[in-house]
């Protein structure tokens, strides 16, 4: 009788718990992966954060303006996104206009705007406006997208992307780019203007390499040779390889990790809190945050092929596909495969903007696949 009861309470919870996420739009298996990530991360930073436990806290309150914004992002009508959309990229393009003019500055950039009561980057906009924009211009034209549609939809990427590599922001300046590039590929791009396209780049590297700014240059040196610059430009690689490596498979602890809590690991509860998992959780412990990761791409991409238009299918799949190149880019720059260029590992470095963008950007794909059209 008693297991029966039990079974009954909890048919009912599971049943109570299906018909509130229903109501918020929310996607169930979505909403745990993200919030166990995001525990995960709290949990390693914790460690990263030493003796700051201000910085700790300062997270939690970003984790639940975060949350809350994205819960508010799942309740609005995906046509009320499509409509905004060339708004919110015109609004993106003229604060970063902004910023170049009069923007805060900040280690040597001027990113930041100051409103007094808050202070953020604006170029954070750009990462949802631009993919959004080019959704907008491409759902309603025929697609694989002609010459001239391709041609304007680069434009719309090209215009935000130099304003931000300005600043100068290389990190972010190339998710925005990638954002903008997958809904490109994904309306249908041959493989004719993809070929092209690499060609070009290619031939514009001696250009690109002309206008970079000189510790950009000594970044990308560096990845090719770190033991040039032992104790400069090379120190965040090298310190982050030997807490990796000295890590194995099991780790040295929570709290534990020499690197991290002797502070030789630089800017270990941002863009380098990759090697303290892999220093204090070891093999196991970046497994399992991959494997959080791949879970979430997996479901966004699920989620985006669900949607009931071309809209919603582009904003949806460069959605998961951008927080992919998040966590591959950061995973890439902190074992030197990939330069340096400042980007956060997603959900679980410190920092306020770009977590509560990843989570608007995770509202407004269930936003868009709670609209989808059912089909009996």
């Amino acid at each position: 009788m008693y297991e029966e009861l039990s079974a009954s309470r909890t048919r009912r919870t599971v049943t109570a718990t299906a018909r509130l996420l229903r109501a918020l739009h929310l996607d169930g298996m979505l909403l745990a992966a993200l919030a166990a990530v995001s525990c995960f991360g709290m949990f390693v930073l914790w460690s990263a954060a030493g003796d700051n436990t201000a910085l700790w806290f300062n997270q939690l309150v970003r984790l639940g303006i975060g949350f809350t914004v994205m819960i508010a992002l799942a309740r609005v009508p995906d046509h009320v996104f499509r409509m905004l959309s060339p708004a919110g990229y015109a609004a993106g393009v003229a604060l970063l206009i902004v910023v170049a003019i009069a923007g805060d500055v900040g280690k040597g950039a001027q990113r930041w705007l100051d409103l007094g009561v808050v202070r953020f980057q604006p170029s954070e906009i750009l990462k949802l406006a631009v993919p959004m924009m080019c959704a907008w211009y491409l759902h309603q034209r025929p697609l694989p997208p002609a010459p001239r549609d391709v041609v304007i939809v680069l434009a719309i990427i090209v215009v935000p992307v130099l304003l931000i590599a300005e600043q100068p922001d290389l990190g972010t300046a190339l998710l925005v780019a990638a954002a903008g590039l997958i809904v490109l590929v994904m309306g249908g791009l041959s493989w004719a203007f993809i070929a092209g396209g690499v060609a070009l780049m290619g031939a514009a590297v001696p250009l690109v390499w002309h206008f970079l700014h000189d510790y950009q240059r000594q970044r990308v040196l560096t990845l090719l040779d770190p033991q040039s610059d032992a104790l400069g430009a090379g120190y965040h690689i090298i310190q982050s390889q030997i807490a990796i490596g000295s890590g194995g498979v099991f780790g040295k602890g929570w709290t534990n990790g020499t690197q991290a809590q002797l502070e030789f690991l630089p800017e270990r509860s941002t863009d380098f809190i990759f090697a303290v998992i892999g220093e204090e959780l070891g093999l196991l412990g970046l497994v399992a945050l991959l494997a959080g990761y791949l879970f979430i791409i997996g479901r966004g991409l699920f989620m985006a092929t669900q949607c009931r238009d071309a809209f919603a299918r582009l904003v949806g799949g460069s959605i998961a596909l951008t927080f992919f190149v998040y966590a591959f880019v950061n995973a890439g720059m902190v074992t030197g495969l990939l330069p340096v260029v400042g980007v956060p590992l997603p959900l679980v470095s410190y920092g306020g903007t770009s977590f509560v963008t990843l989570m608007a950007g995770f509202g407004i794909l269930m936003s868009l696949y709670s609209s989808r059209k059912l089909v009996g």
